[in-house]
C-alpha cells in the first residue's frame, strides 16, 4: 500500500521523489540491518536473538506512524467521502493551497471508474488494460532479475567466495548498503529533474559491465571448479564491482520498481495492479532465494552472466515499452499511453462523465 499511498498524495512534479522515498527507507532499514549483525555476531549465544527482537522497533514505528496519516483523497471519494477528501487534499498542499481544481480531476476518474460494474481483477485482464498488466508483472519481475538478490541476501557468501572472511563479508554488506542508501538519495535528487526512462537505461548499462566484469574476474581467478582462493587484489576489485553495481541499481530499478506501477494505473485497477505487482516482486524474491546458492554452485562465475544477459533484455524492454511518466498526473497518464507506438493500439478513449461538483 505504501507506494500507491505517496503517489496518490504527492503533488505531480514531485511524485518521483516522494514515491522514491518508499525504496529509500527500505535502504535505510538494509543498512541498519546489517550494522545491528555486524554488531550481534561479536556476542555469543544469544546475540542473534537480539538481531531478531530489534526488529520490532521499526515495527512500532510504522504502527505509530499509520495512525497519524490521512487517507489519500482518492480512497475517500471512492467511498463517497467527498468533504473528508476535500480535507485531506488541503492537508497534504497546505492550508492555503487550491485543492478544488485537483479534487475535480479525481472525481471525475472515480465517476469514469463506477462506469464498469466488474471487479478491478477482472478488468485489469481485459484488452484495454494489456498495457497496465504487463508493467505489473514485468517490471517487478525484472527487478529480481538484474541478480540484486546477489546483493541483498547473499553477499557475506559472495565475498568469503571471493577471498574475505567471516567478519570481512559482514563488513562488505554493510559498505554495500550505505553505497545503496546514497545512490537511492541520488535517484530522489534526479527522478523528477531528468525522468524514469534515463535512470533506468543508464543504471542498466552500469549494471550490465559490472556484472561481466565480477563474472570475468572470478573465472579467471577462481574457475570453475571453485576451488581457488582469490587474491588480495581481485577480492577487492569484486568489491568495488559490487558497489558500483548497488550504486547503478540504487538509482535505478531499485526505487523505479515502486514508482511505476505506484503512478501508471488508473483508478479503478490500482488496487488490482499494486497487488499483482507486489505478489509478483514478492513471488520472484522467494523463488530466487531458494535456487541462488545451487544456481551458484552449478554454474559458478557464469551465473553473473546469466544476470547480465537479464539486465540487457529488460534494458531493451524499457527502451521500447516503456513511456516517460515524469511529471504527469495521475488521472492523466492514459494519454501517455495513447500516444505510445505501441500501446496506444489498446487504449481505449475515456468514457464520458458527466462533470460533477465535489
Amino acid at each position: 500500500a505504501a507506494p500507491v499511498y505517496l503517489a496518490e498524495t504527492a503533488p505531480p512534479k514531485w511524485r518521483g521523489a516522494f514515491t522514491t522515498g518508499f525504496q529509500l527507507f527500505l535502504s535505510i532499514g538494509n543498512l541498519a540491518a546489517n550494522l545491528v549483525n555486524y554488531g550481534t555476531s561479536r556476542i555469543p549465544t544469544w546475540g542473534w536473538r537480539l538481531s531478531l527482537g530489534l526488529a520490532a522497533a521499526p515495527a512500532a514505528v510504522i504502527l505509530a506512524g499509520a495512525l497519524l496519516i490521512p487517507d489519500t483523497p482518492s480512497s475517500l471519494i471512492v467511498r463517497g467521502r467527498v468533504e473528508e477528501a476535500r480535507a485531506a487534499l488541503r492537508r497534504v498542499r497546505g492550508p492555503k493551497a487550491d485543492v478544488d481544481r485537483e479534487l475535480e480531476d479525481v472525481a471525475r476518474a472515480v465517476a469514469a471508474a463506477r462506469a464498469h460494474e466488474d471487479g478491478a481483477f477482472r478488468r485489469i485482464l481485459r484488452r484495454e488494460h494489456r498495457h497496465h498488466l504487463a508493467m505489473a508483472v514485468a517490471i517487478p519481475l525484472f527487478q529480481q532479475l538484474t541478480g540484486v538478490i546477489v546483493i541483498a541476501f547473499f553477499s557475506p557468501v559472495l565475498f568469503q567466495t571471493a577471498g574475505f572472511g567471516s567478519n570481512g563479508a559482514l563488513m562488505g554488506a554493510v559498505i554495500l548498503g550505505a553505497v545503496n542508501l546514497g545512490s537511492t538519495l541520488v535517484s530522489t535528487v534526479t527522478v523528477d529533474r531528468y525522468g524514469r526512462r534515463p535512470l533506468f537505461l543508464t543504471g542498466g548499462f552500469v549494471m550490465i559491465i559490472c556484472q561481466v566484469a565480477v563474472a570475468w574476474i572470478m573465472g579467471s581467478q577462481i574457475g570453475g571448479d571453485g576451488g581457488s582462493v582469490m587474491a588480495r587484489p581481485y577480492s577487492l576489485a569484486v568489491l568495488a564491482l559490487t558497489c558500483v553495481f548497488s550504486a547503478s541499481f540504487g538509482w535505478s530499478w531499485g526505487p523505479l520498481t515502486w514508482v511505476i506501477p505506484g503512478e501508471i494505473f488508473p483508478v479503478e485497477i490500482r488496487s488490482a495492479g499494486q497487488g499483482i505487482s507486489v505478489a509478483v516482486n514478492l513471488g520472484a524474491t522467494f523463488l530466487l532465494t531458494q535456487t541462488f546458492l545451487s544456481m551458484l554452485c552449478a554454474l559458478k562465475y557464469a551465473t553473473f552472466i546469466y544476470y547480465a544477459a537479464w539486465v540487457a533484455v529488460m534494458t531493451t524492454f524499457v527502451v521500447a515499452f516503456l513511456p516517460e511518466t515524469k511529471g504527469v498526473p495521475l488521472e492523466g497518464m492514459g494519454a501517455v499511453w495513447e500516444r505510445h507506438w505501441y500501446w496506444g493500439r489498446f487504449v481505449q478513449p475515456p468514457v464520458k462523465v458527466a462533470d460533477e461538483e465535489p
